[in-house]
Protein backbone atom coordinates (compact mmCIF):
# COMPACT_ATOMS: atom_id res chain seq x y z
CA UNK A 1 0.00 0.00 0.00
CA UNK A 2 1.33 3.44 -0.94
CA UNK A 3 1.73 5.90 1.92
CA UNK A 4 -0.62 8.85 1.60
CA UNK A 5 2.07 11.31 2.73
CA UNK A 6 5.84 11.47 2.67
CA UNK A 7 7.89 14.15 4.39
CA UNK A 8 9.43 16.26 1.58
CA UNK A 9 11.91 17.76 4.08
CA UNK A 10 13.47 14.42 5.01
CA UNK A 11 17.08 13.89 3.93
CA UNK A 12 16.19 11.42 1.18
CA UNK A 13 13.73 13.77 -0.53
CA UNK A 14 16.13 16.72 -0.23
CA UNK A 15 18.64 15.05 -2.55
CA UNK A 16 18.57 16.76 -5.97
CA UNK A 17 17.64 14.52 -8.89
CA UNK A 18 18.70 15.51 -12.42
CA UNK A 19 15.61 15.46 -14.64
CA UNK A 20 15.81 14.55 -18.34
CA UNK A 21 15.29 17.36 -20.87
CA UNK A 22 12.22 17.34 -23.13
CA UNK A 23 14.27 15.77 -25.93
CA UNK A 24 14.61 12.62 -23.81
CA UNK A 25 10.99 12.59 -22.65
CA UNK A 26 8.85 13.26 -25.72
CA UNK A 27 8.79 12.13 -29.34
CA UNK A 28 8.13 15.73 -30.44
CA UNK A 29 9.84 17.86 -27.77
CA UNK A 30 9.11 21.16 -29.55
CA UNK A 31 5.44 20.95 -28.59
CA UNK A 32 4.15 23.09 -25.69
CA UNK A 33 4.30 21.46 -22.27
CA UNK A 34 1.67 21.15 -19.56
CA UNK A 35 3.43 20.49 -16.22
CA UNK A 36 1.32 18.91 -13.47
CA UNK A 37 3.01 19.16 -10.05
CA UNK A 38 1.95 16.41 -7.66
CA UNK A 39 0.34 14.23 -10.32
CA UNK A 40 -0.20 11.27 -7.94
CA UNK A 41 -1.32 8.16 -9.87
CA UNK A 42 -1.33 10.18 -13.08
CA UNK A 43 -4.73 9.24 -14.49
CA UNK A 44 -5.67 12.87 -15.17
CA UNK A 45 -2.63 13.35 -17.39
CA UNK A 46 -3.15 9.96 -19.00
CA UNK A 47 -6.56 11.12 -20.22
CA UNK A 48 -5.38 14.62 -21.14
CA UNK A 49 -2.51 13.31 -23.25
CA UNK A 50 -4.98 11.33 -25.34
CA UNK A 51 -7.52 14.14 -25.56
CA UNK A 52 -5.01 16.85 -26.52
CA UNK A 53 -2.39 14.98 -28.50
CA UNK A 54 -0.83 18.21 -29.81
CA UNK A 55 0.66 18.98 -26.37
CA UNK A 56 3.29 17.28 -24.25
CA UNK A 57 2.41 16.42 -20.65
CA UNK A 58 4.79 15.98 -17.73
CA UNK A 59 3.70 14.83 -14.29
CA UNK A 60 6.05 15.04 -11.31
CA UNK A 61 5.31 13.22 -8.07
CA UNK A 62 7.20 12.66 -4.83
CA UNK A 63 5.88 9.12 -4.20
CA UNK A 64 7.94 6.78 -6.36
CA UNK A 65 5.48 3.82 -6.43
CA UNK A 66 2.81 6.07 -7.95
CA UNK A 67 5.23 7.22 -10.65
CA UNK A 68 6.15 3.61 -11.43
CA UNK A 69 2.49 2.65 -11.80
CA UNK A 70 1.69 5.72 -13.89
CA UNK A 71 4.63 5.08 -16.23
CA UNK A 72 3.44 1.49 -16.72
CA UNK A 73 0.04 2.81 -17.84
CA UNK A 74 1.67 5.28 -20.21
CA UNK A 75 3.88 2.63 -21.78
CA UNK A 76 0.96 0.25 -22.19
CA UNK A 77 -0.83 2.91 -24.26
CA UNK A 78 2.40 3.83 -26.10
CA UNK A 79 1.87 7.53 -25.44
CA UNK A 80 4.87 9.54 -26.60
CA UNK A 81 3.54 12.95 -25.52
CA UNK A 82 3.40 12.04 -21.83
CA UNK A 83 5.94 11.25 -19.14
CA UNK A 84 6.04 10.92 -15.36
CA UNK A 85 9.05 11.69 -13.17
CA UNK A 86 9.82 10.96 -9.53
CA UNK A 87 11.20 13.97 -7.70
CA UNK A 88 10.66 16.58 -5.01
CA UNK A 89 9.46 19.55 -7.05
CA UNK A 90 10.95 22.04 -4.61
CA UNK A 91 14.41 20.47 -4.92
CA UNK A 92 14.78 19.18 -8.47
CA UNK A 93 12.42 21.13 -10.70
CA UNK A 94 14.09 24.56 -10.76
CA UNK A 95 17.11 23.53 -12.84
CA UNK A 96 14.87 21.67 -15.30
CA UNK A 97 12.73 24.78 -15.71
CA UNK A 98 15.78 26.99 -16.20
CA UNK A 99 16.98 24.77 -19.05
CA UNK A 100 13.68 24.86 -20.95
CA UNK A 101 13.64 26.78 -24.24
CA UNK A 102 11.82 30.10 -23.93
CA UNK A 103 8.08 29.77 -24.38
CA UNK A 104 8.06 25.95 -24.20
CA UNK A 105 6.13 25.76 -20.90
CA UNK A 106 2.49 26.48 -21.67
CA UNK A 107 0.59 25.58 -18.51
CA UNK A 108 1.29 24.53 -14.92
CA UNK A 109 -1.30 22.88 -12.69
CA UNK A 110 -1.22 22.10 -8.97
CA UNK A 111 -4.35 20.14 -8.08
CA UNK A 112 -5.46 18.95 -4.65
CA UNK A 113 -2.01 19.09 -3.03
CA UNK A 114 -1.38 17.42 0.32
CA UNK A 115 -2.88 19.77 2.93
CA UNK A 116 -0.41 19.40 5.84
CA UNK A 117 -2.93 20.93 8.24
CA UNK A 118 -0.68 21.47 11.28
CA UNK A 119 0.96 24.90 11.32
CA UNK A 120 4.39 23.38 11.98
CA UNK A 121 4.01 21.31 8.80
CA UNK A 122 3.06 24.18 6.49
CA UNK A 123 6.65 24.36 5.26
CA UNK A 124 6.06 20.92 3.72
CA UNK A 125 3.38 22.22 1.37
CA UNK A 126 4.27 22.05 -2.28
CA UNK A 127 4.01 25.68 -3.40
CA UNK A 128 6.97 27.47 -1.84
CA UNK A 129 8.36 30.89 -2.90
CA UNK A 130 11.42 29.48 -4.67
CA UNK A 131 9.31 27.10 -6.76
CA UNK A 132 6.87 29.88 -7.65
CA UNK A 133 9.74 32.11 -8.80
CA UNK A 134 11.08 29.30 -10.98
CA UNK A 135 7.65 28.78 -12.53
CA UNK A 136 7.27 32.51 -13.16
CA UNK A 137 10.66 32.62 -14.87
CA UNK A 138 9.78 29.67 -17.13
CA UNK A 139 6.28 30.83 -18.07
CA UNK A 140 6.09 33.40 -20.86
CA UNK A 141 3.52 36.23 -20.55
CA UNK A 142 0.03 34.89 -21.13
CA UNK A 143 0.87 31.33 -20.08
CA UNK A 144 -1.26 29.71 -17.38
CA UNK A 145 -0.98 28.62 -13.76
CA UNK A 146 -4.01 26.69 -12.48
CA UNK A 147 -4.59 25.64 -8.87
CA UNK A 148 -7.47 23.86 -7.18
CA UNK A 149 -8.24 22.19 -3.85
CA UNK A 150 -11.19 21.08 -1.77
CA UNK A 151 -9.57 22.62 1.33
CA UNK A 152 -9.99 26.37 1.70
CA UNK A 153 -7.17 26.57 4.27
CA UNK A 154 -4.81 25.16 1.63
CA UNK A 155 -5.72 27.20 -1.43
CA UNK A 156 -5.94 30.58 0.30
CA UNK A 157 -2.22 30.63 1.24
CA UNK A 158 -1.42 29.53 -2.32
CA UNK A 159 -3.51 32.41 -3.62
CA UNK A 160 -1.76 34.88 -1.30
CA UNK A 161 1.69 33.66 -2.34
CA UNK A 162 0.90 33.86 -6.07
CA UNK A 163 -0.73 37.26 -5.94
CA UNK A 164 1.90 38.78 -3.66
CA UNK A 165 4.60 37.76 -6.14
CA UNK A 166 3.22 40.33 -8.58
CA UNK A 167 3.98 38.08 -11.55
CA UNK A 168 0.55 36.55 -12.15
CA UNK A 169 -2.82 38.05 -12.98
CA UNK A 170 -5.97 36.31 -11.77
CA UNK A 171 -8.40 35.47 -14.54
CA UNK A 172 -12.11 36.15 -14.30
CA UNK A 173 -14.10 33.00 -15.08
CA UNK A 174 -16.40 33.11 -18.07
CA UNK A 175 -19.06 31.55 -15.84
CA UNK A 176 -18.51 33.30 -12.48
CA UNK A 177 -20.34 31.89 -9.47
CA UNK A 178 -23.71 33.51 -8.86
CA UNK A 179 -22.72 34.43 -5.29
CA UNK A 180 -19.88 36.64 -6.54
CA UNK A 181 -17.07 34.57 -5.03
CA UNK A 182 -13.65 34.69 -6.69
CA UNK A 183 -13.44 30.94 -7.31
CA UNK A 184 -14.07 29.37 -10.69
CA UNK A 185 -17.47 27.72 -10.70
CA UNK A 186 -16.33 25.11 -13.21
CA UNK A 187 -12.98 23.63 -14.12
CA UNK A 188 -11.43 25.57 -17.04
CA UNK A 189 -9.55 22.42 -18.08
CA UNK A 190 -11.38 19.93 -20.31
CA UNK A 191 -11.17 17.03 -17.83
CA UNK A 192 -11.47 16.70 -14.03
CA UNK A 193 -9.11 14.79 -11.79
CA UNK A 194 -10.31 11.72 -9.93
CA UNK A 195 -10.19 13.61 -6.65
CA UNK A 196 -12.28 16.40 -8.13
CA UNK A 197 -14.92 13.98 -9.35
CA UNK A 198 -15.08 12.29 -5.94
CA UNK A 199 -15.44 15.58 -4.07
CA UNK A 200 -18.17 16.87 -6.36
CA UNK A 201 -20.11 13.61 -6.09
CA UNK A 202 -20.18 14.16 -2.34
CA UNK A 203 -21.68 17.61 -2.87
CA UNK A 204 -18.60 19.35 -1.45
CA UNK A 205 -17.03 22.53 -2.86
CA UNK A 206 -13.91 22.72 -5.00
CA UNK A 207 -11.95 25.99 -4.95
CA UNK A 208 -10.25 26.87 -8.24
CA UNK A 209 -8.16 29.77 -9.51
CA UNK A 210 -6.64 30.42 -12.92
CA UNK A 211 -3.74 32.84 -13.41
CA UNK A 212 -1.84 34.09 -16.42
CA UNK A 213 1.78 35.14 -16.31
CA UNK A 214 1.93 38.90 -16.69
CA UNK A 215 4.65 40.97 -18.35
CA UNK A 216 6.50 42.08 -15.21
CA UNK A 217 10.23 41.57 -15.61
CA UNK A 218 12.17 39.37 -13.21
CA UNK A 219 15.57 39.86 -11.65
CA UNK A 220 18.39 37.37 -12.05
CA UNK A 221 17.02 35.46 -9.07
CA UNK A 222 13.67 35.10 -10.82
CA UNK A 223 11.91 37.60 -8.56
CA UNK A 224 9.82 40.47 -9.88
CA UNK A 225 11.50 43.77 -9.11
CA UNK A 226 8.07 45.34 -8.58
CA UNK A 227 6.72 42.63 -6.30
CA UNK A 228 6.65 42.51 -2.53
CA UNK A 229 8.21 39.76 -0.48
CA UNK A 230 6.32 36.53 -1.19
CA UNK A 231 8.11 34.81 1.68
CA UNK A 232 5.85 36.75 4.02
CA UNK A 233 2.86 34.84 2.71
CA UNK A 234 4.52 31.43 2.49
CA UNK A 235 1.96 29.15 4.09
CA UNK A 236 1.26 31.52 7.00
CA UNK A 237 1.06 29.77 10.33
CA UNK A 238 -2.51 30.70 11.10
CA UNK A 239 -4.63 28.58 13.40
CA UNK A 240 -5.28 25.34 11.55
CA UNK A 241 -8.93 24.66 10.83
CA UNK A 242 -10.29 21.19 11.54
CA UNK A 243 -9.73 18.85 8.63
CA UNK A 244 -12.92 18.34 6.61
CA UNK A 245 -14.26 14.85 6.23
CA UNK A 246 -13.15 14.78 2.60
CA UNK A 247 -9.54 15.17 3.69
CA UNK A 248 -9.35 12.58 6.45
CA UNK A 249 -7.57 10.20 4.11
CA UNK A 250 -6.30 11.69 0.85
CA UNK A 251 -6.90 9.52 -2.18
CA UNK A 252 -3.86 8.43 -4.16
CA UNK A 253 -5.38 10.10 -7.20
CA UNK A 254 -5.54 13.87 -7.30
Amino acid sequence: MVRQHVNPLSRFFQLPRPLPPPEELFAQPQRPIHLDIGCARGRFLLAMAQLEADRNYLGVEIRRPLVTAAEADRQALELTNLHYLFCNANVSLENWLLALPAGRLERVSIQFPDPWFKAKHHKRRVLQPELLRALAAALAPGRELFIQSDVLAVIEPMQALIETSGQFSAQTPSNPPANGERWYGANPLPLPTERETLVLRQGLPVYRLLYRRNALATTASGRSAEAGRPEATDNPATAAAPAPASAQTRAMAR
